[in-house]
């Protein structure tokens, strides 16, 4: 066991921010853990710095356009030590589908953990206490991405994460997202959130990471890392 003083995620009950607050009790995590399932390649890492621009608001839409027209995956598989969680991303969402795609090619999802989880409401993804998270995230740029709202918040969406406030466009988070658990959905979230994709596989394991105890912010005291491969 180790104590580990970082920011964390916190929202209210009703949205999906992406704002942060300091943890106020322990997390539990392993080295094996840390080292097998949460780490990206550093070759993968070095690929996605030399071959991509430093995204921003103004690049974004060009950029996740070209990016997916040569990256049409729409697989992803979630591996975590409760499971495994698949999930099959829309096609008519594009940009989020791409920077999706985006994220888990060049590594940045597998330093992540599901750092947020509320019983009965959903899972998300995304962010880490882990230095290597923060690096990527100043790597990769700073962007929002446009609304692509289309789908609802049944149970089971995968959908992206926003900030709430100073957001009337309700751009999406560039890197977190949330899977909907609560088995009645979250259809509060329906008119400014971007459901991108649906879980085909590993409801259980989305289960069972809701029980997790959490800390005030959330956040479990026993960090789920995140290991993403786009399926072929």
């Amino acid at each position: 066991m180790k104590t580990v003083f970082v920011c964390v995620l916190i929202v209210l009950f009703l949205s999906c921010e992406d704002r942060k607050k300091a943890p106020e009790t322990t997390r539990e995590t392993t080295e094996a853990t840390t080292d097998t399932v949460n780490k990206a390649s550093k070759k993968e890492k070095e690929t996605a710095s030399k071959t991509y621009p430093y995204i921003t608001n103004d690049n974004v839409t060009d950029f996740l356009t070209a990016y997916g027209k040569d990256n049409p995956e729409t697989k992803v598989t979630l591996k975590t030590d409760k499971g495994v969680i698949e999930v099959e991303l829309y096609n008519d969402t594009p940009l989020h589908r791409a920077n999706f795609i985006y994220l888990v090619k060049n590594g940045y999802l597998s330093t992540t953990v599901f750092h947020r989880v509320v019983p009965g409401f959903i899972i998300q993804g995304g962010n880490s206490d882990n230095w290597d998270t923060s690096k990527m995230r100043n790597k990769i740029g700073k962007y929002t991405i446009p609304a692509e709202i289309k789908y609802k918040n049944v149970r089971g969406a995968l959908a992206a994460a926003k900030e709430y406030r100073k957001n009337p466009d309700d751009r999406s988070s560039s890197f977190e997202f949330y899977i909907v658990q609560g088995h009645n959905g979250a259809h509060h979230l329906d008119p400014n959130y971007t459901v991108f994709g649906k879980v085909t596989k590993g409801m259980e394991v989305v289960d069972t990471i809701a029980q997790l105890k959490t800390d005030t912010g959330d956040w479990p005291l026993h960090n789920i890392y995140i290991k993403a491969t786009v399926e072929e």
